[in-house]
């Protein structure tokens, strides 16, 4: 009998885990709704393990998902930039063209209110040097211009053209040293010259003491020499000293034009009394 379990060992091995299972089960069909001893004892080992690793699961799906919020928040954001930037360049592009509209129109007025033949041209740079200042026009010799034409916008004189090429001039300032425009006083009629003093300034000379002149009052063009028409505006008084010796007054005039911020400006083509 010995012999025979010893042989048969493995067998009965067998038998008896195949019953024990088939006994679990049996159990386990007739009370479905209550856990046995061995499934409780596994659950309370597993349950931590299991809700760890819900826990790392979900905490690595939260950071998945904000990450991809985050990249959608961050691409929206450039989308808005970028919506931002081209809405500012329209802005400032109808900014840009309702003030050029503005000062074409001002251009186109005072182009009306002068007498004479004039050529409406833009400034497209600028030279300074210790000697001269002068402005770049964008018209030339191929538009009718010619040198000693002088040169207005709103406002006043701004100078005369003294270098012209085919398709750019270049205009010579009132306020440059090399300047000089035969004025009066437009309320009391005192004579002067009108030179650039530099510095945006311009003085007027050869006004004889006895003469009436007073700060505020302003200078206009005489038309004497054969440039400048009369009348044109020039600048105005800013300081007027009348010195013991000599024989002239001490007079400076601010011009009316801002140089600095000219864009565009009138040559006046043909004078009066041609």
């Amino acid at each position: 009998m010995k012999n025979l379990l010893i042989r048969y060992r493995r067998f009965l091995m067998t038998a008896l885990i195949l019953l024990a299972a088939f006994l679990t089960y049996a159990l386990n069909l007739r009370n479905r709704e209550h856990a046995n001893p061995l499934e409780r004892t596994v659950m309370s080992i597993t349950a931590p393990v299991a809700g760890s690793a819900a826990s790392v699961s979900g905490f690595f799906s939260d950071i998945w998902n904000n990450y991809i919020d985050l990249i959608d928040v961050r691409r929206e954001n450039i989308e808005l930039r970028k919506s931002v930037k081209r809405l500012n360049a329209r802005i400032i592009a109808d900014n840009e063209a309702v003030a050029a509209n503005m000062r074409f129109k001002q251009l186109l007025d005072l182009k009306d209110s002068v007498a004479v033949p004039s050529l409406a041209v833009s400034v497209i740079g600028e030279d300074s040097s210790a000697w001269f200042k002068t402005l770049v026009v964008d018209r030339g010799s191929a538009d009718g211009l010619q040198e000693g034409m002088p040169v207005v916008a709103i406002g006043g004189v701004v100078g005369r053209l003294v270098k012209v090429a085919p398709h750019s001039s270049r205009v010579l300032l009132l306020t440059d040293h090399a300047s000089a425009i035969a004025a009066i006083v437009q309320r009391s009629r005192a004579r002067g010259i009108v030179r650039g003093a530099g510095g945006g300034r311009c003085s007027l000379e050869f006004t004889v003491k006895d003469e009436d002149v007073k700060v505020g009052d302003s200078v206009i063009s005489s038309g004497i020499g054969g440039v400048f028409p009369k009348g044109l505006p020039i600048g105005e008084v800013t300081m007027v000293k009348k010195g013991e010796y000599g024989v002239f007054q001490t007079i400076e005039v601010r011009p009316l034009v801002n140089i600095g911020k000219l864009e565009e400006a009138l040559v006046l083509v043909k004078q009066r009394d041609e």
